[in-house]
């Protein structure tokens, strides 16, 4: 039998998955980064070739799930207590960055031109359960 790999999750920034493919190694399972290189070479094209791609063996993709889902990837306050949504009141609810408004779009704009990282970046939280968006409070 030929061994493959399967993506079992994708990340925008490649520190995410250095921190998760030590946890996989950490309990025997081989892991494989895709794109890595390329997005730390210019984070800006990350979504734009998907994301940095974290890859494990077929034969090990039950268990890398079971130790993938047993982490907490979601959002936490300032006190440590999971971020709930204002719709479902669901805590799976995620941080992500976007560019909606001019400002956001004009600093994203003189970053790329100037090959600087953009000064502003207007932050949102999205529940991942009923996919509602929801600026941060103050």
């Amino acid at each position: 039998m030929v061994d493959t790999f399967k993506t079992i999750a994708v990340f925008q920034y490649s520190s995410e998955a250095e921190i998760i493919k030590g946890r996989l190694e950490a309990d025997g399972i081989s892991v494989f980064l895709l794109d890595n290189n390329t997005i730390n070479t210019n984070p800006i094209v990350s979504n734009a070739i998907g994301g940095v791609k974290l890859k494990v063996y077929s034969a090990q993709e039950k268990e890398a799930m079971e130790i993938l889902n047993s982490i907490s990837s979601y959002s936490l306050d300032n006190e440590g207590k999971a971020i709930a949504c204002p719709n479902c009141h669901k805590t799976q609810v995620e941080l992500f960055s976007t560019i909606k408004d001019l400002k956001s779009f004009l600093a994203f704009l003189g970053g790329f031109i100037f090959g600087t990282l953009p000064f502003h970046t207007r932050y949102n939280y999205r529940c991942e359960a009923c996919k509602t968006e929801f600026p941060i409070e103050k």
